[in-house]
């Protein structure tokens, strides 16, 4: 891919990404938060959080199933870095907004709420992937011992996921697209695994050995 094409998708991906930040702060300059503007600003930094996720996690199978894919990994970090960034909007505004910076409130909210624990975890759970996606820490750290941190990224949308079921009301099926692509997500890591396996194993099988010299 051509450096400019690649320095114009970055700037559309970054464009697309601080759209939902913008929005918010537009609709706080000119007060059409709605009738209850804490809940519309968690609602929205959460769920764009868990797209964002989301999103970066489709990269990988993606790339596997069409090779010709694979300039999509340049946007990984940065999908992943704007999903921290949002869960992080979310759980301020946890803080500010609700607990009211109180430590003693925020306890007894992770404690006593099951949805506040569960976003607490994929958040914590979050936190190290952002702290290490650098280039130095991969190098640091070596490539197999970044990729296994690095696989905490599907618990903490699990707990993300969880999160936002616990959070709405009885009855209501808001999260349950979020849940389909996540159930695909976590099926389809493994089941292109054993793909690959069976595909480099058919190849090996398939070489003939050089004929031996007379």
């Amino acid at each position: 891919m051509k450096r400019s094409t690649l320095i114009l998708l970055k700037t559309l991906v970054w464009l697309a990404c601080l759209g939902p930040l913008v929005w918010l702060l537009w609709c706080a300059v000119t007060n059409t938060l709605g009738p209850d503007p804490t809940h519309t600003i968690t609602f929205a930094t959460g769920r764009t959080a868990l797209r964002l996720l989301m999103i970066s996690l489709v990269i990988t199978p993606l790339r596997r199933l069409i090779p010709s894919l694979s300039w999509l990994i340049k946007f990984r970090r940065l999908l992943g870095l704007f999903a921290f960034f949002y869960a992080t909007l979310h759980l301020l505004t946890w803080i500010g907004l609700y607990a009211g910076f109180d430590p003693n409130a925020m306890v007894a909210d992770i404690i006593k709420r099951r949805y506040v624990t569960a976003g607490m975890t994929a958040w914590v759970l979050l936190l190290p992937l952002a702290l290490t996606s650098t280039n130095w820490a991969i190098r640091k750290m070596g490539g197999k011992n970044w990729n296994r941190l690095h696989r905490l990224v599907y618990l903490a949308a699990i707990a993300g996921v969880v999160h936002y079921w616990w959070q709405v009301k009885s009855g209501v099926l808001t999260p349950i697209q979020i849940t389909v692509v996540l159930a695909v997500l976590l099926i389809a890591r493994p089941v292109l695994s054993w793909m690959q396996r069976r595909k480099a194993v058919a190849a090996s099988s398939t070489r003939t050995p050089a004929p031996a010299g007379d």
